[in-house]
């Protein structure tokens, strides 16, 4: 009774239009009021505890604001170009470039959206002036941007690190294969679809110009080198190393790249100017720019952006760990494992049921919030059934990405349609070839175990 009652409060909340973090705390909440032997008072506690008690949570902030920093500045822009100087010259080159610098910058941000943002806002208006049809350069920007919470850092895995007690850094270096992986498996399609259609390509640009654009775009490639070194070279924890990388990235946007800050528009060095005379100008110009910065508008608009983010992440977190704590009281999750083991469901089956619960979920419901609702009923059950826990959890990342790019609430599709300015339906369509694709990719992934597991059991044994 109490499980039926917590559930059709939930759905029934978020029918009415509740956001999902207030239908979260407020089904949880009346569910403890009126079934549970637990004080009221455990609400106000359990919220707190949520933030202030998993140290991995603090990650969270800090890739958001580092995500932030480069987003602002021109990293998606020189991460293309380097992408462009390597694949331009293979036939469906320039589509071929967009999904590495999907990788890329995914690997940077961490977000999705982010990523569809930050590359297509480029890349599908000069695919479409080069000859691509733009139907197919909204499917393939909209799906690669999904692999932002694939490739670590990723933000997803935080979560799920945080809801299962599981290893973070186990997490990220999971995601690594099934990344690469997806990736790859989707330039291998725009390459066959490419030499169907007889789709352009360009002259190769020379090892000069790879190499010019690769030292431009080292900048922000260099965050992936920090974060995952800091974390596996035993120098950081995964909180530690986004702090780290929080601060690499406000340097890099306002010294090295000066997208943003008080040094923007100031050149390096002038000319005749020595190294030494080059160096006090411009510590000169960053003191006297440093109070005028604290209102820039660039700068107070970072900061304003990742701040919103991260209270409406970390909101969600704190009632959807309330909604967590009520079932494990409850025990409903045991519950539900006794259930499907008395059945006699297989680990294969039960995998299948795992994906279909998530790719329903991910149509209606942030990824964030599913992790946390749906981790800590279907962990316990694989255990039983001999399911490894980060393989669960890249299964459900996977699954996440999948709903990112399907309606009604694809964060994705909402993107791409703004930088298209198509409608939805007509984004869903352009996805719908790639989004079979993904799925395909998630059948892999859940029945290979060893795509997610060989990287962890190779670093930690």
């Amino acid at each position: 009774m109490t499980s039926v009652f917590l559930f059709v409060a939930l759905f029934g909340f978020m029918l009415l239009g509740m956001p999902i973090a207030v239908a979260l705390g407020l089904s949880s909440s009346l569910t403890i009021l009126l079934f549970s032997n637990d004080s009221i008072a455990s609400v106000s506690l359990k919220l707190f505890e949520a933030l202030s008690g998993h140290y991995t949570l603090l990650a969270i902030p800090f890739f958001i604001l580092s995500s932030a920093f480069l987003s602002t500045g021109g990293v998606a822009r020189r991460i293309i170009r380097f992408a462009l100087s390597v694949t331009s010259h293979i036939r469906g080159g320039m589509a071929m470039a967009s999904v590495v610098a999907c990788m890329i910058f995914a690997a940077v941000s961490g977000s999705s959206p982010a990523t569809v943002a930050a590359i297509g806002g480029i890349v599908i208006g000069g695919m479409v002036k080069a000859g691509y049809p733009l139907p197919f350069a909204t499917g393939v920007i909209a799906n690669a941007g999904t692999l932002g919470i694939l490739i670590p850092p990723s933000i997803v895995m935080l979560v799920y690190a945080t809801a299962t007690e599981v290893s973070a850094a186990r997490m990220f270096m999971a995601g690594v294969l099934p990344g690469l992986g997806i990736g790859a498996v989707l330039l291998v399609a725009i390459y066959i679809f490419a030499t169907i259609k007889k789709l352009p390509r360009q002259a190769f640009p020379g090892w000069r110009e790879v190499g010019i654009s690769f030292a431009d775009a080292i900048g922000g490639i260099m965050l992936i080198v920090i974060v995952l070194g800091s974390i596996y070279g035993g120098i950081a924890s995964p909180t530690e190393a986004a702090a780290l990388s929080a601060v690499y990235a406000y340097l890099v946007a306002v010294f090295f790249y000066r997208d943003i800050g008080p040094l923007k528009n100031v050149p390096w060095r002038k000319d005749g100017e020595s190294l030494g005379q080059a160096a006090l100008r411009n510590f000169g110009h960053f003191l006297i720019g440093m109070p005028k910065s604290a209102t820039d508008k660039d700068m107070h608009r970072v900061v304003m952006d990742a701040a919103k983010v991260s209270i409406m992440l970390l909101f969600i977190i704190a009632n959807a760990m309330l909604f967590a704590h009520v079932l494990t009281t409850e025990r409903i999750p045991h519950t539900l494992a006794s259930m499907i083991t008395d059945w006699g469901l297989t680990w294969w089956g039960f995998l299948i049921v795992c994906n279909i619960l998530l790719l329903i979920a991910g149509n209606f419901m942030e990824p964030s919030a599913i992790v946390l609702i749906m981790a800590p009923i279907l962990m316990p059950i694989g255990v039983q059934l001999g399911i490894d826990p980060i393989h669960l959890g890249i299964i459900m990342v996977v699954n996440m990405e999948i709903g990112m790019i399907t309606p009604p609430v694809g964060l994705n599709l909402f993107v791409a349609s703004g930088i298209t300015g198509k409608p939805i339906l007509w984004v869903v369509r352009a996805c719908l070839p790639w989004l079979l694709i993904l799925i395909a990719c998630l059948m892999v992934v859940t029945y290979w175990p060893w795509l997610s597991l060989w990287l962890p059991s190779t670093m930690y044994n």
